[in-house]
């Protein structure tokens, strides 16, 4: 217990060094100033793109819960119930990790087999960053000079988690290596835990079409949240094409990843001084559109709010 606190505190203190920091180069005069004479309408239309993007993120997990058996599959209510519960949950937790790690132990408690609940929330979590990777690599592509530097090095760290989960997941070379570490592992129930989340994992090998579908979905989001930040910078008055922001963002995306704050406070604004900045944007008014941009996010929570005053995320009966 004193670990977990001691790790809570130290993103704590990581994300308010690094706010400080940001803030401090943006001059905050500068930056309430763009903040207060923000347009009204396209906060309006970024919040309304909000609701379709977590539309989508509770349907592509719902579709990574296919290899669940019907008869121990929870009903949608409770499903739903726990996607949205932990999405406001995590908002207090390290980066999206923690919204992870509450799904998860909530699906279980519903019946679903731990390590296939764990596996859906690993999937949809690597879904997600491939399709940020995709989405990122072909802006890149087609506009390169909209690119800040640093950010192959980026993609490439992205794709080699991504790559690795890929050749866990079809390959049985590596799943047979994977099998062959686990065996020296030097407790039994550990042993026997790494065996079914591994197992649990490549089920997904045969579900070619719930994976495509999750992909496609991801994409989806993803766009999304590209014009989301592209509504907020109208709103500021930044003056760069959407094509910049479909290069920034996903880079952004990435890193606001990282779990090294919580809810990725403090790496959102360094990244958004450093992508914007590179293409010519104003520190302060880069500033400014991470604190719309993460606000905007917990304004796509406040479902889970509702939901987690009439019961929080445990199992309910009928």
């Amino acid at each position: 217990m004193s670990n977990i606190l001691g790790s809570r505190w130290v993103r704590l203190a990581v994300a308010i060094g690094l706010l400080s920091w940001a803030l401090w180069k943006s001059e905050p005069a500068a930056t309430w100033s763009a903040l207060r004479h923000a347009q009204l309408l396209p906060l309006v239309g970024a919040v309304g793109l909000t609701l379709f993007d977590r539309a989508l993120m509770a349907y592509r997990w719902l579709v990574l819960l296919a290899p669940v058996p019907a008869a121990t599959r929870p009903p949608l209510v409770r499903l739903m119930r726990i996607f949205f519960v932990s999405t406001f949950v995590g908002t207090f937790l390290p980066a999206s990790v923690g919204s992870d790690v509450v799904r998860a132990y909530a699906v279980g408690e519903e019946g679903v087999p731990l390590p296939m609940a764990v596996a859906s929330v690993m999937m949809d979590r690597a879904l997600g960053v491939l399709s940020i990777l995709l989405l990122g690599l072909a802006a890149v592509i087609a506009v390169p000079q909209q690119a800040p530097r640093g950010v192959v090095t980026v993609l490439l760290l992205g794709a080699i988690v991504c790559l690795a989960l890929g050749l866990v997941i079809f390959s049985e070379r590596v799943a047979t290596l994977m099998t062959s570490m686990f065996d020296r592992l030097p407790w039994d129930g550990l042993k026997r835990l790494a065996h079914r989340l591994l197992e649990a994992v490549r089920t997904y090998r045969h579900h070619h079409g719930a994976l495509a579908n999750v992909v496609a979905g991801s994409l989806g989001v993803q766009v999304l949240r590209v014009l989301q930040a592209w509504l907020l910078g109208l709103a500021l008055g930044i003056a760069v094409p959407l094509s910049a922001y479909f290069v920034c963002i996903p880079i952004i995306l990435l890193i606001m990843l990282l779990p090294v704050t919580m809810n990725g406070i403090g790496t959102s604004q360094v990244a958004f001084i450093w992508c914007f900045g590179a293409i010519g944007v104003g520190r302060a008014e880069a500033f400014a559109l991470s604190v719309l941009f993460v606000a905007l996010g917990i304004v796509g929570n406040l479902p889970g709010v509702v939901l987690y005053t009439t019961g929080g995320v445990a199992r309910q009966t009928a």
